[in-house]
């Protein structure tokens, strides 16, 4: 077991304070007996400058007194110690990045931040390569910060290259980053991760009422909204710090945990990708072509009978999704649909293949085979290649079928073609592919997700809607609640055969979570082409030369 630790903290524009800062939080973390802490990301200063130049000035180098300081308690208590801050590169860059320093002091690696979040894009330059995988005595660890864990791509990386253990560095006020956007990454890729936010202001004290009233928001949810945790490969939080005030969160883990990608079937997450489907995700900016669907759209779960079908389609209900292999057929739900506008998605078996059908009362409007084999579906032998999607008079449609809903690649195959909808069939059998992973599909990409299943005999799933309420750069249609990106929720509960929720087609084509940062368009692409796509994990990065000299517990 290795004792882990997130610091909690708050930073301002006095480097001395935040050096003080993070030193006291360091040794609180060591009075607890933590192998390995990690810090928030900016720590040297608050992310808010002038200007470019006030930034450069500002940002450390890696041999100056604040970072000799860092690496030297790294030293004094023979710990590992993961901190972000803002570094003046010789090359005229100034970096976000992510520090690494072993328990001899020596810096093991590095990794700039590769996707800028807002007004960071005019202070800082974004990171141009992939992060490493540092193979240490406690096990293999990859760094990523805050903004890079909002989308999947660099903690896939990550994950496929070998590491089992995820240091996340937060700067930030939303309260799903917490809630939603960290623990999915440690369940989607089977790995641990630790994650340390900020609490107190984001802003300089003097500018935050101003900045405040001009964003139309309170000045405290401008605030580090804490939350600091640390995940298992399952997605679980085994600890978790306040909303508000310092602290230190500790957790003993075992790292060999996350070299099981395995689901109950016995499917490796990571082996079961399909790395030649994916090409058109590293394929060069793609701005949303196709024009928005509709404002509002009537979307249900139905159970597979004729009756809840009949029942939604009355309902004036627009698309109708039921669950993987329902106990009803085609024929039969095509029939129910007559004299209606409805569509519905089921799936079927045919041979060695598994098809989502899509339907109407005409008949049989479009198929999509599933992609990813599984051992759920031994008898699946016949995958497809492509992800089609399907242009109706609201929007467009993708179909994501079965067990493709484990994969966040198939998801953001839909979002690069403009799907406004997605529908689900499948059946989920792991809680966090319900509770993490088909939420973060929608707000990751900003699609409209609506995921039938069943367990127990009984319809689940849930329909996830975009909100209107979507960033800080559009106005909002009631007060802001700190959530930034996690869709509107609709769960079926326990006897329910028919579940009906109004999803919105049109915000599919706001996907810029803030100025200048686009889910879907702002990926990064060097991630997708890394050669180790091809197996399903391995070490690639060596540490670089040193160059400085589930217990849990909540301590404030």
């Amino acid at each position: 077991m290795t004792r882990v630790a997130a610091a909690q903290l708050a930073t301002g524009t006095d480097v001395a304070a935040n050096l003080d800062a993070c030193l006291r939080m360091i040794d609180q973390a060591a009075a607890a007996t933590a192998e390995l802490v990690v810090l928030p990301e900016f720590c040297n200063h608050l992310s808010w400058y002038d200007d470019r130049a006030h930034a450069r000035r500002m940002a450390c180098e890696l041999d100056d007194s604040f970072l000799t300081a860092i690496a030297r308690r790294a030293a004094r208590h023979r710990m590992y110690l993961k901190i972000g801050v803002t570094l003046a590169r010789p090359d005229g860059r100034t970096t976000g990045t992510g520090l690494l320093f072993g328990p001899d002091g020596g810096l093991l690696g590095e990794s700039d931040k590769q996707i800028l979040m807002g007004a960071e894009n005019d202070y800082l330059d974004p990171g141009s390569a992939d992060s490493p995988v540092l193979d240490t005595p406690i096990g293999r660890i990859g760094m990523y910060a805050c903004m890079e864990g909002v989308i999947n791509e660099v903690t896939r990386s990550l994950a496929l290259r070998g590491a089992q253990l995820l240091l996340n560095s937060l700067n930030s006020f939303a309260i799903d980053e917490a809630s939603l956007h960290v623990p999915v990454r440690a369940a989607e890729n089977k790995v641990w991760v630790v994650a340390a936010n900020k609490v107190g202001p984001l802003l300089p004290h003097a500018q935050l009422p101003a900045i405040a009233a001009r964003l139309g928001v309170p000045p405290d949810r401008l605030h580090g909204a804490g939350e600091s945790r640390i995940v298992a490969p399952d997605g679980t939080t085994v600890a978790l710090a306040p909303p508000t005030g310092e602290a230190i969160v500790l957790a003993d883990i075992d790292l060999a945990l996350a070299d099981d990608k395995r689901r109950p079937d016995g499917t490796d997450l990571l082996a079961a990708r399909r790395p030649e489907l994916y090409a058109p995700l590293a394929a060069a900016p793609n701005p949303r072509r196709h024009p928005p669907g509709a404002a509002e759209l009537p979307v249900a779960l139905v159970a597979p009978d004729a009756s809840a079908i009949k029942a939604g389609a009355a309902d004036g209900v627009a698309l109708m999704v039921l669950p993987e292999l329902a106990d009803i057929a085609v024929a039969e739900v095509i029939g129910v649909l007559a004299g209606s506008d409805a569509y519905a998605v089921l799936s079927v078996r045919a041979g060695g293949a598994h098809y989502g059908v899509l339907v109407d009362a005409t008949g049989v409007v479009g198929r999509q085979p599933q992609l990813h084999p599984t051992r759920r579906h031994p008898w699946l032998t016949e995958p497809g290649d492509t992800l089609e999607v399907f242009d109706l008079p609201w929007g467009r449609l993708a179909i994501v079928v079965g067990d493709d809903a484990l994969f966040p690649e198939t998801f953001r195959l839909a979002a690069i073609q403009d799907a406004d909808v997605v529908a689900v069939p499948f059946s989920p059998v792991e809680s966090w592919e319900l509770r993490l992973g088909l939420p973060e599909r929608a707000a990751e990409n900003r699609l409209n997700v609506v995921a039938a299943g069943e367990a127990d005999g009984e319809l689940a799933g849930a329909i996830f809607g975009l909100s209107p309420d979507f960033t800080l750069w559009t106005t909002w249609t009631g007060p802001f609640t700190g959530v930034i990106s996690q869709p509107i929720s609709t769960a079926a509960t326990p006897g329910a055969r028919y579940v009906p929720a109004v999803v919105r087609p049109a915000q599919a084509v706001n996907r810029a979570v803030s100025r200048g940062t686009d889910l879907v368009d702002g990926r990064p692409r060097q991630p997708i082409r890394q050669p180790s796509d091809n197996e399903s994990s391995s070490v690639t990065t060596e540490p670089t030369n040193p160059s400085g000299q589930p217990s849990s517990e909540v301590r404030r």
